[in-house]
């Protein structure tokens, strides 16, 4: 449809004045006035003025976006000037209204910014919501967003579908009238599924409070209209053909308990057509994909393709569409509506029988008058057995008709193309049948017995439609629109006039268009629809005649046309567009004729429901399948939808135009009857592209929905309001200073306007607000941005002059400084002159010195030569004589020293001489003396002893060296002989070449010698070339393999990197895994922890519900019972448990298993402590697997080392009899001792016994019996001493006998002794041994040294040293082996400081790149953490201690029982001899006197308890004593109940208990006081049944007073569930009433309230800010308001005694309810998103945390809750325009899921011309950035969900015999035990 040219505004010449008189008073103040201006491609483009305007003018000169100038002509004539553009302030606001100039340019604009920039579908035009299909989906229809949505104000939040249905929820309920919302708009534009949201938040919202479930069922039905409704068109994938309009009805508490619909103008003729591109109805492809189904095989169905009704269209498929699964959810729906299967079989037969109608095969006969149908065709076998009609009859009359006169009947062949036309009106009629049938039956199952207060109807209807070809279904559609229009009109018109007089304004009359003369040119008296149900009666009547009677009958209308190239078309000029429609059709279409033989045979049918689908007094028209249910009750009288008419016998029902204006005038008196909203569903684009706005389009549906008429008739009047409120806040920097001091803000803002707007036509002062004309506001806008701009310049000039000033003192002292250094510079290069010219001076004199001197010197130094020489030559004439003299006594030296020598040389030849003779003659005597000795036998014996062998010995090697010797002479002389041939051959050879060389040389040998040097030559030189080469080679080998070696040491580098790396990584992903497994399993945890509260809560609702059914009568619940333990139980388990009592860190950690193996999972994860233990002690346990496979690894390199020098083996053998024999002596002492001490014991206790039985009981005798058992204890102690000694002693010496006899000598007994193992023990334990062992050894050796001496001294200290050597040796060992202990404990120590070292600096690393922010918020985490784990380790030494403690109570308790079993048998003793004396002691015993923390009551007196102490009682009365006293009194009652051993009793207090509780909240379900008492009691009540319950896990805590309180016979486990269930839903009714109270105080204290005044301004809001859902008077709240709120509640709480851990719990929900509900109404909230919002939001939360800190509830996580809000405020505040800046909101928004900070960012809005708009590419990059994130889908925040609660276990410190019941309670009938 092309685009026409607007008309709204041109008719009018008021405003074009108007805007003529705004265009010159613009164009006096700014130039660059901006404009639109008309464009073929775009419709509008914006433009600026580049030239003032002056009146005349013929052109404007213009500046495109693009900076094309382009000229403008005007028409004089009539002043049209362009349009003018709003402020870029009000572009994308909410509401069209709130646009200062309202006109078609500014409309589509503001459209398309919100469309294509910030992604927004919905915009309020007035009362009309703009819904821009988006062709996409979009999170935003999600139960959250229902929820933020219900009992908001329509312009408190975005423009959405549930914020119209909310408001007509509203006005139903407050106003008691009905609701319509009208949905209209193109096929494809989503007008079907804006109606199913509608329908969603009615059925959300107002829920049944029945069990009927009749919400569920309303929107069962629409799977199965859509199915038999909606079909493929090339305009929509699932467009509806069809108009219905739904009542859903509402009882007087505003809850849904019913509905019905109705439905228009069914598109019968798709049926049996459809063009190309598109589809037959849903339901006939669905069909075809499930019949491969078993139940489905009798339809004989195969797939779409097949059936010719199916495949006209071409692709009988739809992207992204499974026909078989929205089959089944058909089906579904169909069994939820209550239709049985046996009816839905008949449906889908009647369905299928249609596609087996349209395959049927007719065949022509030759005549081409007549033609048959195959008797075998299996299609029409298929649709008679389908529909159960007889065979040869349908063969019949399908080719045949009947024609009745008024004498006799004929039956009458028909053409093929007549039976065509008859099967295919078969088919539509069929399937009209068939919808009727489903609707009713619809409207059956949703219809209700009990009353209808009020409905609310949602009209989904067809828009305005006109095609290349329109036909009569368009004709009747646009037909409904120009109805619909003109109510429309009708109600804006009303709407505005009742607003101009509830604000007193002045009415003056507004021309709008009213479309009555179309209308009457189609249903008036001989209109169109009169004219055709004419021709429709002439038996010859043919569509060209009806076209003829239309030329002539209404040709003069203004409203109607005809074209000039056809005589059968005719032209109807509606409100929207003209529409050509072609006649072709109409009468057959408007006929609808269905021949009535055939219907005959269907009624005839053997099955019901197709014989009932074609009865008589059925109307078969869809228009009219309204039952009607429900109008009774309603306060709309609507008339009959089935007039009595009397059909004729032809045609089987009235004409389609009838049936069609009939329920067209029901539905317009429905809607006038009620409150009617729209919604405008605007097409963007022809091809479905997601996000792509084609302006031709959308202006075309704006004009044609009536919006751009709501925008004129708006337009003429007043169309910007303003709240003097409002205006005042926003414009008050126009106001001057005197008049800021008048108190009311009217009359300041009609005295700013008088002054600021000259013209009083311009504005109209109301009641409560200012209406101006169009355009005043963009004038106020431009005057408030002049004076900002003003103070601006004001501030930057007083800046920039400070700046200045600032820049002049800084140069001025900077020119100071330069002078003071200039000058200082100067001064010392005249001090450097002066002292250079001192120095010159200087210089000269000291020269002048210098030359004198050097000539003094040159003569002085030729004297001093003159007189060396002359004193030389005397001197050496003086040497050489005493030279001469001194050479002459060196000789006579010599020749003295030569006589001297000689002298002395005979003297010693003499004195040789002599001692030569003395010792021959010494030599002589001796050699005398050995001959004589020589000559005796003994002698001669001595010496030939063994000579003879040696003798023989040396002969035989004698004899052997002289062969040897006589062999190597011949081999000698042999070589001798031969190389004396030798040589003298070579002499021969040698004479003979000597003689041959003697003669002439021979020319050969020359040659030869020649050959062989030149040979020689070339060798040399390839020896030379090989020696280069190869040194060539080596040397780049040799470089090669440098290249290959630094290579190599490369790649080692990088393999031990890449070796580290991946260390690193595997460390990192072992942490990292762990982390993540920890997360996982406390997520799980919590999931598991809140889906069984979940479960609890939703008992707790089904509980409530089944009261309500019982109109709350008293409930007698059977409870879970309890079980009696055996009366031997303690005992046992003290027994068994007291050996197995350990202290190890295993036994906590199997304890911990333990225990959730016992309490389940449940309770064990409430205990998170257990669960950090365990961790830690698998990290401990890894640690001591490493420690002791070091060990492991050094004992066995130790033994490695001891191997190479081992003892024999028969010393390891003794070690080890040693061992086995100490180890049997141990066993046998031990066994000996046990006998002993057992038989000693039991004498002991008979002694004791008798003792006692002769003796009186005294106050003394338990000191006695303490006495004996202290002095027993000693004994034994004493005892297992000296044992241990003894036997260490025998084993010591039955290991010294075995050795002793074992040895063969002293080394292996020395060796056995180096190898001692007691010598492994400490020293201090082996004295004594070692020193028996060394006497024992030392007497055995004593007999061994006997021989040296006699008394063996020297072998007993010999064997004394060994021993000191052996103990000094062991203590070595023994010092060594603690040395390399305590080595490798540093070593252990060192690598844990080296981990814990690396780990901070790892902490330290990533603590650099945070913010300082973050820097401090990470340092306190970590300060947590750590302190966490040192309170982990305190809380473990704590429990070691209790583990001791509990062992050494429970052997008291043991000796106590000991003790009390020997009383007991002194008592019996006792009773036997003075029976009535002891009784009358019994009788005044201690006990008497002292309460035992017991109450005793009566069975009758239960129900008064239970009034007193639980229904009947107010928190306010218990003030003044213990808190949680009600749950302490019932503890005592059920105590005594418990000691007397009555389970009944027990039973049926706690039962009337629970249900008192129950029934208390149930009446206060509202009261915060009420249910935080109970929940303290509640609370106490479970933790006194766990604390006294005689659990070891509970009683830690307990003081030995309060173990004599714990029960002793029954075992409430399954009662303390009970209790906690109770607790539970205690706690959510808590957290619901403070959410209740809490949750109309967020938005107005967070958002709305000025916390910082004067920081953030109103904008225009149009509209909707006029709501009639809006509430009068001021009902915003401030943040003081919710910290009283809360203060409140932490009173009341702490005041009841209410668990410190619960309290932070409850905080930490509310403060998440805070931050869910506001993050909520921040993204669903365009005019909040602001700079100014995210500084006060900000400002608002420090004050919640620095609450939060006052009450010390800074651990319990509320804080925490917050961070998305947090991260809002600050990415409001942040900066948004760079790559950087992205950058920076992606790391710091972390909290927040990427759609949420998409949407923040779309939302933003700028409140003043200064700031900057978010660009779309910022957004685009900022979605860049944050794809790899996986985040959920969810925008907004759950607002009810609820953390799980974790109740602690806190036992009392109160004892129950402390605790006084006060006189108030009116209990005396409890008495004290």
């Amino acid at each position: 449809m092309a685009a026409s040219k607007p008309r709204a505004l041109g008719r009018n010449s008021t405003p074009v004045k108007r805007r003529l008189g705004h265009w010159s008073g613009c164009a006096k103040e700014e130039v660059h006035t901006r404009v639109w201006i008309p464009d073929p491609e775009e419709v509008w483009r914006a433009a600026e003025l580049t030239k003032d305007y002056k009146e005349g003018d013929k052109s404007l000169q213009l500046k495109l976006e693009d900076d094309t100038i382009q000229e403008y002509p005007i028409d004089v004539q009539n002043n049209l000037l362009p349009f003018l553009r709003n402020p870029d302030i009000l572009v994308g606001e909410n509401d069209l209204t709130a646009l200062s100039y309202l006109h078609e340019p500014a409309v589509l604009h503001n459209l398309k910014v919100r469309f294509l920039e910030s992604n927004h579908i919905y915009t309020y035009c007035g009362i009309v919501l703009v819904a821009i299909n988006p062709y996409e989906q979009l999170p935003i229809y999600g139960q959250d967003v229902i929820y933020a949505y219900s009992g908001q104000n329509m312009g408190d939040m975005d423009p959405h579908i549930f914020a119209v249905a909310e408001e007509a929820y509203k006005q139903m309920a407050r106003d008691e009238k009905n609701q319509s919302i009208i949905v209209s708009g193109e096929s494809g534009a989503g007008k079907t599924v804006s109606a199913k949201y509608a329908m969603r938040y009615f059925a959300t919202v107002g829920g049944s409070a029945s069990d009927t479930n009749i919400e569920e069922r309303v929107l069962a039905s629409s799977p199965i209209m859509e199915a038999i409704g909606n079909a493929k068109t090339t305009r929509n994938d699932n467009s509806s053909r069809f108009g219905k309009y739904i009542q859903i009805g509402f009882d007087r508490r505003y809850h849904i308990i019913g509905a019905n619909m109705r439905t228009y103008l069914l598109e019968k003729s798709r049926v049996v057509f459809q063009a190309d591109e598109e589809r037959n109805y849903h339901i006939f492809y669905q069909l075809c994909a499930a019949a491969s189904l078993p139940e489905f095989q009798e339809l004989a169905l195969t797939c779409a393709e097949d059936f010719f009704y199916t495949s006209q269209g071409g692709d009988t498929s739809i992207e992204g569409v499974d026909d078989a699964e929205d089959f089944e959810k058909t089906r579904q729906a169909f069994t939820l509506l209550g239709v049985r299967e046996s009816h839905q079989m008949s449906i889908f037969k009647i369905i299928a029988s249609i596609l087996h109608l349209g395959n049927v095969e007719i065949q022509a006969e030759r005549d081409g008058d007549s033609c048959s149908v195959s008797p075998q065709d299996e299609h029409l076998d298929s649709f008679c057995r389908l529909l159960g009609v007889e065979h040869s009859q349908m063969e019949h009359w399908l080719c045949h008709r009947k024609l009745v006169t008024t004498s006799e009947t004929y039956v009458k062949t028909m053409s093929l193309q007549q039976v065509i036309n008859a099967r295919n009106a078969l088919a539509k009629h069929i399937y009209a049948q068939l919808f009727g049938w489903i609707v009713e039956h619809v409207n059956k199952a949703l219809h209700t017995t009990l009353k209808q207060h009020s409905f609310i109807g949602v009209l989904d209807i067809y828009g305005f439609e006109t095609f290349e070809i329109n036909s009569f279904e368009q004709f009747c559609i646009n037909y409904a629109n120009e109805k619909l229009q003109q109510q429309f009109n009708s109600h804006v018109f009303k709407l505005e006039q009742e607003e101009y007089m509830r604000e007193q304004i002045p009415w003056t009359l507004i021309d709008f268009y009213d479309n009555q003369p179309c209308i009457d040119l189609i249903e008036a008296k001989l209109g169109i629809l009169d004219l055709l149900d004419e021709e429709c009666k002439v038996p010859k009547g043919t569509d060209q005649n009806w076209a003829q009677k239309l030329y002539d009958r209404h040709s003069s209308s203004q409203h109607f046309q005809k074209p000039r190239m056809s005589n059968t078309s005719f032209i109807v000029v509606h409100f929207a567009d003209k529409v050509e429609y072609h006649s072709d059709g109409f009468l057959e279409k408007n006929r609808d004729t269905v021949y009535e033989e055939q219907i005959n045979i269907l009624k005839a049918s053997k099955f019901p429901l197709v014989a009932d689908l074609f009865h008589d007094d059925k109307d078969p028209a869809p228009a009219t399948t309204t039952s009607g249910k429900g109008s009774s009750s309603s306060k709309i009288n609507i008339r009959s939808s089935r007039p009595p008419m009397k059909a004729s016998n032809k045609e089987h029902k009235r004409t389609v135009g009838h049936q069609f204006r009939t329920s067209l005038h029901l539905l317009m008196e429905t809607l006038n009857a009620t409150t009617p909203h729209y919604v405008r569903c605007i097409k963007p684009n022809d091809e479905k592209l997601p996000f792509h706005f084609d302006p031709k389009r959308a202006v075309q549906q704006l004009r044609a929905c009536g919006v751009l008429e709501t925008i004129r008739i708006s337009a003429a009047g007043y169309p910007s309001r303003w709240a003097y409120h409002d205006f005042f806040n926003r414009y008050r920097v126009l106001i001057r200073k005197q008049e800021l001091t008048i108190t009311d803000k009217k009359a300041v803002c009609k005295s700013v306007l008088e002054n600021l707007i000259k013209d009083p036509d311009k504005f109209q002062f109301g009641r409560t607000k200012i209406f101006f004309r169009a355009g005043q506001v963009a004038y106020l806008e431009k005057l408030r941005a002049d004076r900002f701009r003003a103070a601006t310049i004001m501030i930057q000039k007083t800046v920039r002059g400070w700046l200045q000033k600032v820049k002049y003192r800084r140069l001025k002292r900077a020119t100071l400084t330069l002078q003071r250094y200039c000058r200082g510079f100067l001064a010392r290069r005249l001090a450097h002159y002066l002292r250079q010219t001192w120095a010159a001076i200087v210089l000269q004199k000291q020269y002048r010195m210098l030359r004198a001197r050097r000539a003094y010197q040159r003569v002085r130094r030729a004297a001093v030569v003159l007189q060396a020489c002359t004193r030389g030559m005397f001197v050496r004439r003086i040497y050489h004589q005493v030279l001469l003299e001194h050479k002459a006594t060196i000789i006579q030296k010599h020749m003295r020293g030569w006589v001297t020598r000689r002298h002395f040389q005979r003297l010693r030849a003499a004195a040789v001489v002599l001692q030569c003779a003395f010792r021959s003659l010494q030599a002589r005597r001796e050699l005398k003396a050995l001959k004589m000795e020589a000559r005796s036998a003994e002698h001669l014996k001595r010496l030939n002893v063994g000579m003879e062998n040696k003798v023989v010995q040396l002969q035989r090697k004698i004899d052997d060296q002289n062969k040897e010797f006589k062999s190597l002479s011949e081999q000698l002389s042999a070589v001798t002989s031969t190389h004396t041939a030798e040589v003298e051959k070579l002499q021969k050879e040698l004479a003979r070449y000597q003689q041959s060389q003697g003669g002439a040389p021979s020319p050969g040998l020359q040659e030869e010698v020649v050959s062989l040097r030149t040979e020689l030559q070339k060798v040399h030189l390839e020896r030379k070339v090989l020696e280069d080469t190869h040194t060539r080679e080596k040397d780049e080998l040799r470089k090669r393999v440098a290249d290959l070696e630094q290579e190599n040491a490369l790649l080692k580098d990088e393999k031990e990197q890449l070796n580290n790396q991946i260390l690193s990584q595997s460390k990192d992903e072992f942490a990292q895994n762990s982390a993540k497994e920890n997360v996982l399993m406390k997520k799980d945890l919590e999931e598991e922890r809140s889906r069984y509260q979940n479960l609890v809560k939703e008992y707790s609702r089904l509980e409530q519900r089944y009261d309500n059914l019982r109109d709350e009568m008293t409930i007698i619940k059977q409870t879970p019972g309890h079980r009696r333990n055996p009366s031997n139980q303690s005992s046992l388990e003290s027994d068994s448990n007291y050996p197995s009592i350990s202290t190890s860190e295993i036994g906590d950690a199997e304890d911990a298993l333990q225990q959730v193996d016992e309490m389940g999972l449940e309770k064990a994860a409430m205990d998170m402590t257990v669960f950090l233990k365990l961790q830690k002690r698998v990290r401990e346990l890894e640690q001591e697997r490493r420690r002791l496979q070091a060990q492991l690894e050094k004992r066995e390199q130790q033994d490695s080392k001891k191997a190479q020098v081992e003892p024999p083996q028969n010393d390891v053998d003794l070690d080890q009899d040693a061992d086995l024999a100490y180890n049997s002596l141990k066993r046998q002492e031990l066994e000996s001792e046990n006998k002993k001490l057992k038989n000693d014991l039991n004498e002991l206790r008979k002694a004791i016994a008798e003792q006692a039985v002769q003796n009186n009981s005294t106050p003394g005798s338990p000191d006695g019996y303490s006495l004996l058992l202290n002095q027993l204890r000693l004994t034994s102690e004493e005892l297992e001493v000296r044992k241990e000694e003894v036997l260490i002693l025998r084993t010591q010496i039955v290991s010294a006998d075995q050795r002793r006899l074992s040895g063969k000598s002293p080394e292996p007994n020395i060796n056995a002794r180096t190898s001692w193992p007691n010598s492994e023990r400490h020293v201090d334990q082996d004295d004594a041994i070692e020193a028996y062992h060394g006497v024992c050894q030392a007497n055995s050796r004593a007999e061994d040294w006997g021989g040296l001496d006699e008394d063996g001294e020297q072998g007993l200290a010999y064997w004394c040293l060994k021993q000191v050597a052996w103990l000094l040796e062991a203590q070595l060992q023994a010092q060594s082996r603690e040395h390399e202990e305590e080595v490798g404990s540093l070593r252990g120590q060192v690598e844990a400081l080296k981990d814990e070292l690396d780990t901070q600096q790892q902490t330290f690393c990533q603590t650099l790149l945070l913010s300082p922010e973050a820097q401090v918020e990470f340092g306190v985490q970590q300060e947590m953490s750590r302190l966490t784990n040192e309170n982990l380790d305190f809380k473990e030494m704590v429990e070691k201690l209790e583990k001791n403690e509990r062992k050494l109570k429970k052997q008291l308790k043991l000796y106590m029982k000991k003790v009390q079993d020997l009383e007991a048998a002194q008592a019996l003793a006792q009773s036997d001899r003075k029976h009535d004396e002891l009784t009358r002691q019994v009788t005044v015993q201690r006990k008497e006197k002292d309460f035992q923390g017991m109450l005793e009551f009566h069975k009758e007196d239960e129900p008064l308890l239970i009034r007193n102490l639980v229904t009947e009682l107010k928190p306010q009365s218990l003030s003044g004593t213990v808190p949680c006293l009600p749950a302490y009194i019932l503890y005592m009652c059920i105590r005594h109940a418990d000691y007397i051993n009555d389970d009944l009793k027990v039973h049926s207090l706690l039962t009337a208990t629970i249900n008192g509780i129950k029934k208390v909240l149930k009446k206060h379900h509202d009261d915060f006081e009420m249910t935080s008492f109970w929940l303290s009691n509640t609370c106490r009540l479970l933790q006194c049944l766990k604390q006294y319950s005689g659990d070891e896990g509970f009683m830690t805590q307990n003081t030995a007073k309060q173990n004599e309180h714990c029960l002793r016979n029954f075992d409430l486990t399954e009662y303390r569930q009970v209790l906690s269930d109770l607790s539970i839903q205690i706690y959510q009714q808590l957290i619901k009433i403070a959410e209740g109270a809490l949750q109309p105080m967020i938005v107005s204290a967070m958002l709305e309230n000025e916390s910082i005044q004067g920081l953030s301004g109103v904008k225009p809001t149009g509209y909707r800010k006029r709501s009639s859902s809006t509430l009068d008077g001021d009902n915003t709240y401030c943040l003081e308001a919710v910290i009283r709120q809360m203060n409140a509640f932490h009173t009341v709480m702490c005041d009841q005694g209410l668990d410190p851990e619960i309290i932070q719990q409850v905080f930490k929900q509310l403060f998440y309810m805070v931050t869910a509900v506001a993050l909520n109404n921040l993204l669903l909230r365009k005019d909040i998103c602001s700079w100014s919002t995210g500084m006060q939001l900000r400002y608002n939360i420090s004050q919640l945390e620095e609450w939060l800190r006052g009450r010390n509830l800074h651990q319990s996580g509320a804080a925490q809750t917050m961070e998305p809000l947090i991260q809002a405020a600050q990415l409001l505040q942040l900066k948004k325009k760079t790559a950087e800046d992205a950058d920076a909101i992606c790391s710091l928004c972390t909290a927040l899921s990427t759609q949420q900070i998409v949407k923040i960012l779309n939302l933003y809005t700028p409140l003043n011309e200064f700031e900057e708009r978010v660009t779309v590419a910022f957004i685009r990059t900022i979605q860049a950035q944050l794809q790899k994130r996986n985040d959920p889908q969810q925008l907004l925040l759950d607002a009810k969900h609820m953390f799980p609660v974790l109740f602690p276990f806190n036992p009392s410190s109160l004892t129950m015999d402390s605790i006084h019941i006060p006189a108030g309670l009116h209990l005396e009938f409890l008495n004290e035990v």
